[in-house]
């Protein structure tokens, strides 16, 4: 009896020791892809394995209870009570195998199998013995459960498609979660010959061998009806393999890490749509030309759809997440000056504004169209983008002031290296990102709060005031308009173009939602003739056709507000001025007016430059010394004129002061 005692403890004690010396190798079942989650925990993306393997962590948790309950049917109907090894199962296969004298059955249970699968090693009797060995391992340091993950994790299901969840996504396109009975078989029986039942190459095949693990799941208490399996078999088999779910692949690629599943705040079908919208696009830009979007709630800051740009698309630098790429916002960041303005008592909505020519220093800034407003209200300044009026109350607020509020409300400007902040940030001056776009006029929408853009469920952070609540919604109700050409009502706006039409912008909110659209060529080269308006903001307006409508009452702000008309600006000669002498050796000289109504004629001693109709300049090459009368005529007849002197090269300078010729281009 001790000699049977001291037997017993030396073989349990080796079996320990070996099982410490060799355990079982998880190196294959820990290398799984990642995959990331919408909001509601559909899948937007998944990353595959190590080596190009779609292979996907799921548990039983993941599967319908149908699932495992034919796989224990169809596989190992002991699985619940054995240790691994099925010795009932083993003594069936070892009788077909010397009656036959061949393998019939291997006798492997499901544990046996995961054995396998974690391992793979050639089908021979040193592996089985092996996989007994493992399985018993593999008892003993994980539940039933737990067991049965592996293998659903691991299963092979055609090509390089391993376990459930990734074969479920790839042959019919949704999550293991939605499995019915005739779907659940099909993958079951995938995995024992992946190649031969592929139901793309081998239907026929494929069909008998699902028909055959749904005839095992029979009897009274099976659970399913023999109607119900009759239904199941007739059930189509899927004709081709599906691409992986691939939405949001900038975003989802930024936040996945390998072998875990991150859920973002982004909402799938919105997601969905927008890149739809984006594509679509994407055929009426020109080449090599990008776009962008990013749509966020207002109340948690949660982004819920992000477009980085063309992916896929090399000449449209599609790798490249454009959301995060630092342009410039041209005149998208003037609603958040004016507010500014607004909480300081510099101006009002109503305060009268002057968009004359002005200097500021060095500075002198000009309007878009060339040509001025006159005086008009602050409110409409804005609505019109005027640009010296900007200015003029930058100048007022403090350049370094508003980079600083800038960065507060979540959106600091990057400036050349060793600049300071100065009046041309009024303008687009500086570089920002959509992003940081989004996160601004959300702080304009949310009453001047300012709280950073969320990617991930989590708390709130506490909202910081970057500008008074009085003065943000005064902002509010000035961009809230109507998109030209219709659309969604109740919606504020703006646009934004920076030098050369290098970044087109359009930025716009409702009650509910904050979105942006930026579009422009990755390299930075220019796109003549783009402006905001024509070409970001009509995407904006399609943005908001996707979003549900928001009540009115909840903007907090009065959209139909009285608007003061702009008095009508005369006609001015803006260069040469009165008085001015010019070098006549010195090259063309640019005639420029402002005001009137167009088209202009200008001439010089009554007789007729000729020029472009639209144009409020013109080049003009003295033709020698002397003195020269210059006049503009406007469409109405007005008109207006300065006499000028030019002097020879070599002639002493005369005590007026002496003008050198202004290029065309500002």
């Amino acid at each position: 009896m001790k000699w049977a005692c001291a037997l017993l403890v030396a073989l349990i004690g080796g079996a320990f020791a070996l099982d410490r010396a060799c355990p079982p190798d998880l190196t294959r079942l820990q290398a799984t892809g990642a995959e990331v989650l919408d909001r509601d925990g559909r899948t937007l993306t998944v990353l595959p394995a190590p080596g190009g393997i779609w292979r996907l962590r799921t548990t039983t948790a993941d599967v319908p209870t149908e699932l495992t309950d034919l796989l224990i049917a169809a596989e190992d109907r002991r699985f619940r009570s054995h240790p691994g090894v099925d010795p009932i199962a083993l003594l069936r296969a070892s009788f077909q195998w010397v009656r036959a004298g061949r393998v019939v059955s291997g006798g492997s249970t499901l544990t046996m199998q995961a054995a396998r699968l974690l391992e793979p090693r050639p089908r021979n009797l040193r592996s089985k013995l092996i996989e007994i060995f493992r399985a018993v391992q593999l008892e003993a340091r994980f539940s039933k459960d737990e067991i049965l993950g592996i293998w659903l994790t691991l299963a092979p299901q055609g090509g390089n498609i391993e376990g459930v969840r990734a074969g479920s996504l790839a042959w019919f396109g949704r999550p293991p979660a939605r499995l019915d009975a005739a779907e659940s078989a099909l993958l079951i029986a995938l995995a024992r010959r992946p190649t031969s039942l592929r139901p793309d190459r081998h239907p026929q095949a494929a069909r008998a061998a699902r028909d055959a693990v749904l005839a095992r799941r029979g009897g009274p208490a099976s659970g399913m009806s023999a109607s119900d399996r009759e239904l199941a078999m007739a059930a189509e088999m899927p004709h081709r393999r599906r691409a992986m779910p691939s939405l949001a692949p900038h975003l989802s690629r930024q936040m996945a890490r390998p072998a875990t599943t991150v859920t973002l705040t982004l909402d799938g079908a919105l997601q969905r749509a927008t890149e739809r919208l984006a594509w679509d696009t994407l055929d009426t830009l020109p080449e090599r030309t990008a776009i962008a979007i990013v749509i966020a709630d207002i109340e948690t800051r949660d982004i819920r759809a992000l477009v980085g740009g063309a992916w896929g698309e090399e000449s449209r630098a599609g790798m490249l997440d454009l959301t995060r790429a630092v342009r410039s916002p041209g005149s998208a960041l003037k609603p958040f000056l004016y507010a500014m303005a607004f909480e300081r008592g510099i101006a009002t909505p109503s305060t009268i504004v002057a968009d004359l020519p002005r200097r500021f220093g060095t500075y002198a800034p000009e309007n878009f169209s060339r040509d001025f407003a006159g005086r008009v209200t602050a409110a409409d300044a804005l609505r019109m983008s005027l640009n010296l009026p900007a200015v003029a109350l930058l100048d007022q607020v403090g350049a370094l002031r508003f980079a600083s509020a800038l960065k507060l409300a979540g959106a600091a400007p990057r400036l050349p290296r060793g600049a300071d902040a100065s009046l041309p940030l009024a303008l687009g001056g500086a570089g920002t990102t959509l992003r940081e776009m989004v996160a601004l006029y959300a702080t304009i929408a949310d009453g001047g709060q300012s709280r950073p853009l969320r990617l991930t469920p989590g708390p709130a952070e506490e909202p910081q005031q970057a500008v008074e609540r009085r003065a943000a919604e005064a902002v509010a109700g000035i961009l809230v308009q109507n998109f030209p050409g219709g659309g969604r009502t109740g919606v504020a706006w703006k646009t934004g173009t920076s030098w050369g039409g290098r970044d087109v912008w359009a930025m716009g909110f409702d009650a509910r939602h904050i979105a942006g659209v930026w579009i422009g060529r990755p390299d930075g080269t220019a796109m003549p003739g783009a402006t905001g308006r024509q070409g970001a903001l009509p995407v904006l307006s399609r943005v908001f056709a996707l979003l549900p409508e928001a009540p009115r009452e909840r903007l907090r702000v009065v959209a139909d507000a009285p608007r003061q008309q702009a008095p009508a600006d005369r006609l001015r000669l803006l260069f040469p001025p009165p008085g001015a002498a010019l070098t006549a050796d010195a090259g063309p000289v640019t005639l420029r007016a402002a005001g009137g109504r167009r088209p202009l004629a200008f001439l010089v001693d009554g007789i007729p430059i000729e020029h472009e109709a639209a144009r409020r300049e013109v080049a003009w090459t003295p033709p020698g010394p002397g003195f020269y009368r210059v006049t503009v005529l406007d469409a109405e007849g007005a008109a207006t004129s300065a006499q000028v002197r030019v002097r020879a090269a070599e002639e002493p300078p005369p005590n007026t002061v002496v003008l050198t010729p202004i290029s065309a281009t500002p």
